[in-house]
């Protein structure tokens, strides 16, 4: 039984003699030790290295991850003013769309095309090796969305500068009085609508709005434009039409005699021929005709310059109350 040791010898109780009997480790026993000891001092070293790095944080991983916590915070607040600008752009989409492109009378920009995205899957991958990369994705997404709505803006913009630029010389050239003469609304036939055919007495689609008066009564042009029809034409008989630009155009039918040609510009007020019988009619009347972009419009709407709303009533329930037109 091993009593006790020293760096060179240990005492042995042996109970035959009843004595210590002194034992002198040999080399390999004495080397032994040594490396057991040092075994377990680097095992020790090793577990307490290794605990200091996964729950203490060096110098240089401590500020690493502080300034990643400051990049992820300054991504949050990017994150919120992006979603502010988007309310804020799309505040201004509205306002485009519903009043300063209905002011100045310009083709709407379609939502498809408003709030468009980016094509390709792989477009942010290379964000994806990032810490916090949904972070990052989704914020740089909305930035790439952001700034292609306001390109689509930016260029809206610009339109609605140049029309209204050309709101004056528009104005001028919209249809926006009557085609004759007709302040106390005794020439009001018949409107816009369905109405029956005088001649084959069936209800039908009335394209434009009649005004009955005297063979010869002056015809005026109802807007700025060029003259692009002057000529027979089936149905409306002798007839006149308008180019006014911005995709109006107007029609006067049955007349009696031309006194504008074609390719002659004419100005609003300006007599362009007189009222008569020809084509398929029966008695005395202008046909009148707007279209817009090649689609007809109830010429009503178009006597803004010519006529109180008092008058305007009137003459839409005189209109109305007209069952049967005239050509």
């Amino acid at each position: 039984m091993k009593i006790f040791t020293s760096r060179k010898a240990y005492y042995l109780y042996n109970p035959d003699t009843l004595n210590y009997d002194r034992v002198i480790p040999s080399y390999k026993d004495r080397s032994l030790i040594v490396l057991g000891h040092l075994s377990t001092g680097i095992a020790f070293g090793l577990l307490t290295f290794f605990a200091m790095m996964y729950l203490i944080d060096s110098p240089m991983e401590a500020e690493l991850r502080k300034e990643n916590k400051l990049l992820q915070t300054q991504y949050e607040i990017l994150s919120l003013r992006l979603e502010s600008a988007s309310d804020v752009l799309e505040d201004l989409q509205q306002r485009d769309e519903n009043l300063y492109r209905a002011i100045f009378q310009t083709e709407s920009i379609p939502e498809s095309v408003r709030k468009s995205g980016f094509g390709g899957s792989d477009r942010y991958e290379h964000l994806l090796e990032l810490s916090n990369s949904d972070l990052v994705i989704s914020t740089t997404q909305r930035m790439d969305i952001l700034r292609k709505q306001l390109y689509i803006q930016s260029n809206s913009l610009e339109q609605l500068i140049i029309a209204g630029k050309d709101l004056e010389e528009r104005s001028k050239c919209v249809p926006a009085i009557q085609p004759i003469s007709n302040k106390d609304l005794n020439h009001t036939a018949s409107g816009y609508g369905m109405r029956i055919d005088p001649i084959y007495r069936v209800p039908r689609m009335h394209y434009g709005m009649d005004f009955s008066a005297k063979v010869g009564t002056d015809i005026y042009a109802t807007g700025d434009g060029v003259v692009t029809y002057a000529a027979w034409r089936q149905g409306y008989g002798n007839c006149i039409m308008i180019d006014h630009g911005y995709g109006y155009e107007t029609l006067y039918g049955h007349m009696s005699k031309y006194k504008a040609r074609v390719g002659q510009k004419v100005k609003r007020g300006q007599i362009i021929g007189e009222v008569g019988n020809t084509g398929k009619s029966v008695g005395p009347h202008l046909h009148y005709e707007v279209l817009v972009n090649g689609i007809h419009h109830d010429p009503s709407k178009y006597y803004y310059m010519d006529l109180t709303p008092e008058e305007y009533d009137r003459m839409l329930q005189l209109a109305e109350n007209h069952g049967q037109v005239m050509d």
